[in-house]
């Protein structure tokens, strides 16, 4: 991989190239620590410039531009080629913390909420940086990591508010918020100890469902509360697929035959939310990437963290999220416990069936969420999610096949 360094106004060249195993691009530890050294002085990525994979998002040849935050002075500044200046030129739909005086700003702001707290920051360690959002962890004084977390308000759901809605009802749920800017998406939070359970024990299952449904089921009855979040319930999804469609071929590389299925599968609609709704189950807050990946544990209860795509919705789309990522056993057991857990707050309803109709209305949201994606982020970042909407259509589709 290589980078282009500024510093300022200044140019100091494209180095590299070097290797670094990041995993998603968007990883950009390492590349931070090795760039670092190529330039003398500490940078920080803000945004990829080009990347080239067979797999996007992961391995192949990745171009970065690199802020340098101090001068370097062992290298010489030099003057743009034509090329170089157009990638780094400003660009619509760039995200704030994407240009250096915008990531220099989120961090200003986190370490300026911290010192008046009485936790001075050092340097923070730059996690992770893509269209989505950009993650930093912060050593304090204190002894306890703060992390500094910024996503577009434009397109993601207001964490700080969500979080605040979910530790209402359950405060052992949700991270610790030490700070939000929600005008700018920025949000400053406790560490968690811990580890991410990518795979969930069947403890752990049975620990954070309950618990992460007990919470959804309670702020069902609070619909004056959850009146500022995304509409994403059955009805908007179906009404969003209609306006979708009528984008199409632009927007995917679907077929003329796909596009006349997803068209009759959009007006057999209304009869499968017909069916979802007689299972009794309550439109409520959806965590919306409900992934094992976003629990986090150490000795104690779960927390779940990652609120971005919060939104109001049918409860069965997060019972649905984390099979990707589970064993077949495991989601056989996911699903008793879903279901059981539903079964308790909503007697005579019935979870399990939900589960089974949902699925197709599962990727007609996934389908719209990253065509969403794609519609407020820059041409350089697009790799990332380019084919998304098209594969989830098209698992739409084959729930249909399925169910014939």
């Amino acid at each position: 991989m290589t980078f282009d360094l500024t510093h300022g106004d200044e140019y100091f060249g494209r180095l590299g190239p070097f290797e670094a195993d990041l995993g998603w691009w968007s990883s950009v530890d390492g590349v931070v620590a090795r760039a670092t050294e190529l330039a003398g002085v500490p940078v920080l990525v803000t945004r990829l410039v080009d990347g080239q994979s067979d797999d996007p998002g992961h391995g192949g040849r990745v171009r970065y531009h690199a802020e340098a935050l101090q001068r370097p002075t062992a290298l010489e500044p030099r003057p743009l080629d034509g090329e170089t200046a157009a990638l780094l030129a400003p660009a619509a739909r760039r995200a704030a913390w994407a240009t250096p005086e915008g990531l220099g700003a989120a961090l200003a702001w986190a370490q300026t909420r911290l010192a008046a707290m009485g936790r001075p920051a050092a340097a923070a360690r730059q996690i992770r940086t893509w269209n989505l959002s950009a993650l930093f962890r912060l050593p304090t004084a204190t002894g306890t990591d703060a992390w500094l977390k910024t996503t577009s308000p434009r397109f993601n759901a207001l964490e700080g508010e969500v979080i605040a809605l979910l530790g209402a009802v359950d405060p052992s749920l949700v991270p610790t918020v030490l700070a939000a800017d929600p005008a700018h998406g920025r949000l400053l939070l406790d560490h968690i100890p811990g580890e991410d359970c990518w795979s969930p024990s069947t403890e752990t299952v049975a620990d954070v469902l309950p618990r992460f449904v007990a919470a959804q089921a309670a702020l069902a009855e609070r619909p004056a509360a959850l009146a500022g979040l995304r509409d994403r319930t059955p009805a908007a999804l179906h009404a969003q697929l209609v306006a979708l469609l009528d984008r199409l071929p632009a927007e995917t590389e679907l077929t003329a035959e796909e596009r006349d299925r997803l068209r009759e599968f959009a007006a057999g609609l209304p009869a499968l939310l017909e069916q979802l709704a007689g299972c009794g189950l309550p439109q409520t807050l959806l965590h919306g990437d409900f992934h094992p990946g976003n629990w986090r544990t150490n000795d104690g209860s779960p927390v779940v963290v990652d609120y971005a795509d919060a939104c109001l919705g049918h409860p069965a789309l997060d019972g649905l999220r984390p099979r990707a990522y589970l064993t077949p056993e495991a989601r056989r057991h996911h699903a008793e416990v879903w279901t059981a857990a539903w079964r308790r707050h909503v007697p005579g309803s019935d979870p399990q069936r939900a589960l089974e109709l949902a699925e197709p209305l599962y990727h007609v949201s996934y389908a719209l969420r990253y065509q969403e994606f794609l519609d407020h982020i820059e041409p350089s970042e697009r790799p990332y999610h380019e084919g998304d909407p098209a594969a989830e259509l098209r698992a739409a589709l084959a729930c249909g096949r399925r169910a014939g």
